[in-house]
């Protein structure tokens, strides 16, 4: 593609530059983060992380391995800026989301520093279309403070078997009960809902499983609100894991293959509803 394999002109000049012959290796991550308007991204020289929160109880992380661009340039340690992420995406998606077969949309991604919009040159066929997108001053994001040291429970899932669960529960409850344990049910998802109680169990040694670390039997409450932007994620990945740490806190973390087989991980890290008692459970 031309704009990935021709150099721009004063290149030096900008702070962050990405190159990829096919923009839905991007778009599609970033769609499945998409339930607020603002993100937060941060490059490295590993990749770009976007950020995206709600009401300091939701943190999604979209991680972009610098290996999935054909070019990618980070010229100071780090870079960090806010975007409207719906204005991006609707950049990203200029050309369509569907391109003929065999053609792809190319994109070139620059950002000149501080202050400077990004801009991306996007190309199909042979028509080049320049977008240029204000940049923020970067918010501060929330740290959840989950680091692997305090996992007290963790479970490995092929996603089909959570997709299908989202399915049969009832979304009509407010809360989705996650029950981890080291002995029997194992791994249970309950609903509260207007139908009354529903409960689907996994066994630890199911074909579903690919692996079952439980330390000690955990029973957390989250907001269905709160964790159904996460299905967008969900649909497009092939494993997720499921983890709580001793606080209750939950981390599903999605390993979605792009359409060129290279892996994205999308994470997200929701906080326990703090409305119920130990009675209730």
């Amino acid at each position: 593609m031309p704009l990935s394999t021709q150099p721009e002109t004063g290149d030096d000049q900008y702070v962050l530059v990405a190159s990829l012959d096919n923009v839905r290796n991007l778009s599609n991550i970033l769609k499945a983060i998409h339930f607020k308007d603002h993100a937060t991204c941060f490059a490295t020289t590993n990749g770009i992380k976007v950020t995206v929160e709600n009401a300091k109880c939701l943190q999604a992380n979209a991680f972009i391995q610098a290996g999935i661009f054909q070019e990618f340039i980070v010229q100071e340690e780090s870079v960090m800026f806010r975007i409207n992420l719906a204005v991006l995406l609707d950049c990203l998606t200029i050309f369509g989301t569907n391109s003929l077969p065999g053609t792809s949309t190319a994109l070139r991604m620059c950002y000149r520093g501080y202050g400077y919009p990004l801009t991306l040159f996007l190309e199909e066929g042979g028509v080049v279309t320049v977008c240029k997108i204000n940049t923020e001053e970067p918010e501060e994001t929330l740290d959840f403070d989950f680091c692997s040291t305090n996992v007290v429970n963790k479970i490995i899932l092929q996603s089909e078997g959570l997709r299908e669960a989202f399915a049969e529960l009832d979304m009509t409850s407010e809360v989705l009960q996650i029950t981890m344990s080291p002995d029997k049910p194992y791994f249970r998802l309950s609903t509260f809902g207007n139908a009354g109680s529903a409960h689907l169990d996994y066994p630890k040694d199911s074909d579903l499983m690919e692996a079952f670390h439980c330390n000690q039997t955990q029973t957390n409450r989250y907001k269905i609100s709160l964790l159904k932007p996460s299905t967008k994620a969900l649909a497009l990945s092939c494993k997720v894991s499921i983890r709580t740490d001793n606080r209750g806190f939950l981390s599903l973390q999605y390993m979605i293959r792009n359409e060129d087989g290279q892996i994205c991980f999308v994470e997200y890290y929701c906080c326990p509803d703090e409305d119920i008692t130990e009675s209730e459970l």
